[in-house]
């Protein structure tokens, strides 16, 4: 039975392309919209998760950084640092502003960090270096290609000049990018010694959250997080604030999926109905009927499927080069509800017109 399956799906080419087509392009919309969400929630806390932290220690009440103003005290990143478990404690200044060039200003994260503090600037460049001195910064390479800058160009930050002397990659999102100084220049500009956050590595035995609870305990001034809470703290703001409008495009893509699929697999085997009914002439059961209708709207989704995730892979590769900052992230849970949905959607519009040619008086087509 598979193989007559197999016979009907590829019997035409054009008939071919066009039943596993459809199914792929209906199954990609669905993946690709559900990979977007994901790949803009990473991005978005590629430099939480990237920096090398295990704790976070903010203002009391900051639990994020997105659209959020942290001030803490040294003395309190000198408290944090004496915690238990705690390696060492890095500060880093923080403010959402501006990468002006000669073209256009760019929106980005700006942070200021020590580079001979272990943690807080850039954990690797592409070019250039980390090791920044003052009047010196760091910016992601799609602001730079997309501004056509190189090492050496200057822009303007905080309203001076820096010349840019390293280049990241993978910390630009479809919000902002992210830009370092140094804290000096920072401090300077911004005035006061107050710092935004601490950033503690912590020893491989201790648990963060243990040395993050006693550093609470400890000072009522400060938030301490893990960098896990820290990082989900983030991608619940971006989520609060774009919700509805996310998920009225990922529910209208996944349904128009759902309908094409359907409607592909519904037309593919309709358009057998006398292959179905010389089967059934010759003396083929009604369960036989069904069991090749079924193969060949499984196989139609498999090979489907395999091309769509293919299609979305292609298209993560290629998006961030052509628009900067809008990556594609398939996820485990993505993939799995979009293929069961397809799967249920897929028997219920290959049973359907399997139904009624099980119905179907082979007479009839020896007659058409």
């Amino acid at each position: 039975m598979l193989q007559l399956a197999w016979r009907n799906l590829s019997q035409s080419r054009t008939q071919f392309i066009l039943g596993v087509g459809g199914v792929a392009l209906a199954l990609l919309l669905m993946l690709a919209l559900d990979a977007l969400m994901a790949g803009s929630e990473k991005d978005l806390v590629a430099y939480i998760e990237g920096v090398g932290a295990d704790i976070f220690v903010s203002q009391e009440g900051v639990k994020n950084m997105h659209m959020a103003s942290s001030a803490i005290t040294y003395r309190d990143l000198a408290l944090a640092s004496h915690a238990e478990g705690v390696i060492s404690a890095s500060p880093v200044l923080y403010t959402t502003g501006v990468v002006k060039t000669n073209g256009a200003s760019v929106l980005s994260y700006i942070i200021g960090y020590d580079p001979n503090e272990p943690l807080g600037g850039p954990q690797t460049v592409v070019a250039g270096t980390t090791n920044l001195q003052p009047g010196e910064a760091i910016i992601d390479e799609a602001v730079a290609r997309s501004q056509d800058l190189s090492l050496g160009d200057e822009v303007e930050i905080m309203g001076q000049d820096f010349t840019i002397v390293g280049l990241t990659r993978g910390l630009t999102n479809i919000v902002n990018s992210i830009s370092f100084i140094h804290l000096q220049d920072f401090q300077a500009l911004r005035g006061g010694e107050a710092i935004s956050y601490a950033l503690l590595d912590v020893a491989p035995d201790a648990n963060p959250a243990q040395v993050a609870a006693a550093i609470n305990a400890r000072n009522p001034d400060v938030l301490a997080l893990p960098t896990t809470d820290f990082s989900r703290e983030e991608k619940q703001i971006i989520r609060d604030m774009s919700v509805e409008l996310l998920n009225i495009m990922n529910l209208s893509g996944f349904l128009i999926g759902l309908a094409v699929t359907a409607l592909t697999l519904y037309t593919s085997t309709l358009r057998k109905r006398q292959e179905y009914g010389v089967l059934k002439a010759i003396g083929a059961k009604n369960r036989n009927l069904y069991t090749v209708v079924m193969a060949q709207a499984a196989l139609s989704l498999a090979l489907g499927f395999v091309a769509a995730i293919i299609l979305v892979w292609l298209l993560g590769q290629l998006l961030p080069l052509a628009v900067p900052g809008m990556g594609l992230t398939l996820t485990q849970t993505g993939v799995t509800r979009v293929l069961i949905s397809a799967l249920i959607i897929g028997v219920i519009a290959a049973l359907t017109p399997a139904w009624q040619l099980s119905r179907l008086d082979p007479a009839q087509v020896f007659r058409s």
